[in-house]
């Protein structure tokens, strides 16, 4: 596959608190097309944003973002040099939410960055109303093993539900939008998008690697809200 001119690029956002996480596809790396489509992730958010801890790439290193976070008040950090660890948070998306769905193919074509992103608002649903996770409460080594214990499995949308720094403004939009849902459509429209955006790289010649179907059928059926 080459890396050669323009394609795709996916911009992730997660919240570390709630793992909520907001997924764009953008037509590459330039500042324009990025700073566009945080402004438009922001805005898709249920809570408030406080602040940026972004990677050290131009494309998030750049003046239109750091006169953005000084006017709408944002803290902004960046991680440590040769450390990609600091964005563990995001580097788990980036397979979890983005790599098993859409694969490692190259999408560079106006149809295919529309597909992506059709694909990523269905996604959002998805994930963030459906998919629980696992929050990691401490680790201790003991001896030659490491000890992990997480927190009770809940969704993004639950884990919102809970915090107090959501108004009950927004709580109440996000349970009017969560009874619309149902998972099991959700899930078969991901997977025709998936087989679109398969047969939209059947004619290229770059090394195409089948994305994974939207699995964990257990949780397909609506929990109990909170």
């Amino acid at each position: 596959m080459t890396a050669a001119g323009d394609y795709c690029q996916t911009l992730d956002l997660t919240d570390i608190a709630t793992t909520w996480t907001e997924t764009l596809a953008v037509r590459n790396k330039a500042q324009a097309w990025v700073f566009a489509a945080l402004k438009e992730m922001r805005r898709k958010l249920p809570f408030s944003l406080l602040g940026i801890d972004s990677d050290n790439g131009s494309e998030f290193i750049n003046q239109y973002l750091v006169e953005y976070c000084q006017a709408q008040k944002l803290s902004f950090t960046r991680s440590r040099p040769y450390r990609k660890n600091d964005n563990c948070f995001v580097e788990q998306k980036n397979y979890s939410i983005v790599r098993r769905a859409v694969g490692y193919a190259r999408y560079d074509t106006e149809a295919q960055l529309h597909l992506l992103n059709e694909l990523y608002a269905t996604l959002r649903l998805y994930s963030n109303f459906f998919q629980p996770t696992m929050k990691l409460k401490s680790k201790e080594r003991v001896g030659s093993k490491v000890i992990k214990r997480y927190d009770r499995a809940q969704t993004p949308y639950q884990r919102v539900l809970a915090a107090v720094q959501v108004s009950e403004t927004e709580k109440q939009r996000l349970r009017a939008k969560y009874k619309t849902l149902n998972p099991a459509a959700l899930k078969r429209k991901l997977m025709r998008l998936q087989e679109r955006l398969m047969k939209s790289t059947a004619s290229t010649k770059a090394v195409r690697v089948r994305p994974r179907q939207c699995r964990n059928d257990r949780y397909f059926t609506k929990q109990p809200e909170s």
